[in-house]
């Protein structure tokens, strides 16, 4: 997949959730604006309450879209069976999609109305979700190969070996002499050697991949660290979430709530 069309999918995932989000605030604000206790005199409360067509069916789909993201997820990273399918960095972010759009259906299935062992799920989503896009941060900050496995610090040497080859055979550019100088000045010794604007675009490229290379060596350990202690906050919280969700499912099948069927 090109920078393009991954650029064009991640606006895709982002439009989708903002237009979830304003056209349930477009529909229902009115109704969740009012206190718990005069909601039953609103004409959409059968629609929106948690137990109404709407306010369920929120539930369900965002449930899913939740139990489908994590799962799937997991599955594609752990099970041998599907590391061939498709980049692993692709299914975290619609991982992140899912979730986050699970998460702001249910919300609205809420209808904004938070207690008992609810509101510990609701608050367990909600750190999952926010420690969540942490997560994809401190991930993108360790260097993967294309199929998502993470590069040792011997393959990142090797990397930043072979950018400075290429600079110096190219372009006779000694990037460790260079490291530190304003890019400005670079390009005034670039242009005083003739180069032509494509091979100067090139090269611009290249600094600028081989600075973010030698960041990224430097803070390798302490972004293996920070995503290791991550997952401790992470995982447990996704756990208590996934618990409460599957109760509060088994409570309401109990009770005979069963949507449209």
């Amino acid at each position: 997949m090109n920078n393009t069309l991954h650029r064009i999918i991640i606006s895709l995932f982002f439009i989708v959730v903002m237009i979830c989000f304003f056209t349930l605030i477009y529909v229902g604000e009115s109704f969740y604006k009012l206190p718990i206790e005069e909601r039953y005199f609103h004409p959409y409360y059968e629609l929106l309450k948690p137990s109404g067509p709407v306010g369920h069916g929120l539930g369900i789909l965002g449930s899913s879209l939740i139990v489908l993201g994590i799962f799937g997820y997991m599955a594609r990273k752990r099970l041998k069976i599907f590391s061939g399918i498709g980049v692993l960095k692709y299914w975290l972010e619609f991982h992140i999609f899912l979730c986050t759009l699970g998460s702001v259906l249910v919300l609205f299935h809420t209808s904004f109305k938070f207690g008992g062992i609810i509101s510990v799920g609701f608050w367990s989503l909600a750190i999952v979700w926010v420690s969540g896009v942490i997560g994809r941060y401190i991930y993108l900050q360790i260097p993967r190969t294309i199929e998502g496995r993470e590069l040792s610090l011997h393959e990142l040497q090797d990397l930043k070996d072979q950018l400075d080859i290429e600079l110096y055979n190219k372009y006779n550019i000694d990037f460790s002499s260079i490291k530190s100088t304003r890019f400005s000045l670079i390009k005034l010794q670039l242009l005083s050697n003739n180069i032509s604007k494509n091979d100067f675009l090139k090269v611009k490229l290249l600094i600028r991949k081989q600075k973010r290379l030698l960041s990224r060596i430097k803070r390798l350990d302490k972004m293996k660290k920070l995503f290791k202690y991550w997952h401790v906050a992470h995982l447990p919280f996704a756990l208590i979430m996934l618990i409460i969700m599957l109760i509060h499912i088994a409570v309401v099948l109990y009770f005979g709530y069963k949507w449209i069927f």
